[in-house]
């Protein structure tokens, strides 16, 4: 393997790393305020599932940032296993829709508002109406991804080269 490859693989999985690294501590920050988990939360994290815009390696990054978090607040077994599944198909979403101007947040917020309330009522007990759940998880996920999220695309979005660097055949390609 040639060292220009082994460059790019290292980045891939440092800045994978730090995706994670920074989805569990903000997780984990939610969580002291009551925040993260529950029929309403609002995990600061989840404005880090726009960063798949930007770099591949956020969609292993979160994923690995969402079971550790789990694992780390004390989630029940589904919600790290299914919850964090949610995410990783979120991510590699927004992934392929990060051309879309806006339409690439969509994804987290719709994976979660659809599937994060199966997991309060099977894991959690939550006997609150589906539609419900449906909503306020919706809200929540909202809120930390169509507001902070997209914030944080646009402050990231001025910085992109220097944050995320390509090669130019890949900057190409994602044109």
């Amino acid at each position: 393997m040639s060292s220009k490859r082994n460059g790019s693989s290292a980045l891939f999985v440092a800045q994978a790393g730090i995706i994670a690294a920074l989805y569990v501590v903000l997780t984990v920050f939610a969580a002291g305020f009551d925040l993260a988990s529950g029929a309403v939360q609002v995990r600061i994290s989840e404005a880090l599932t726009v960063l798949p815009v930007f770099t591949p390696a956020a969609v292993p990054g979160l994923f690995i940032g969402c079971v550790l978090a789990n694992l780390i607040t004390g989630s029940a077994i589904y919600d790290v296993v299914f919850g964090s599944l949610i995410t990783l198909a979120a991510a590699a979403v927004t992934r392929l829709l990060r051309n879309k101007k806006f339409i690439y947040t969509v994804p987290p917020v719709l994976f979660n508002a659809l599937g994060v309330p199966v997991i309060l009522v099977l894991a959690y007990g939550v006997n609150t109406a589906y539609p419900f759940l449906v909503l306020t998880v919706g809200a929540g996920e909202a809120i930390s991804v169509f507001g902070f999220g997209f914030a944080l695309k646009k402050i990231l979005g001025r910085y992109r080269n220097t944050l995320f660097p390509v090669k130019e055949a890949q900057r190409i390609t994602d044109k």
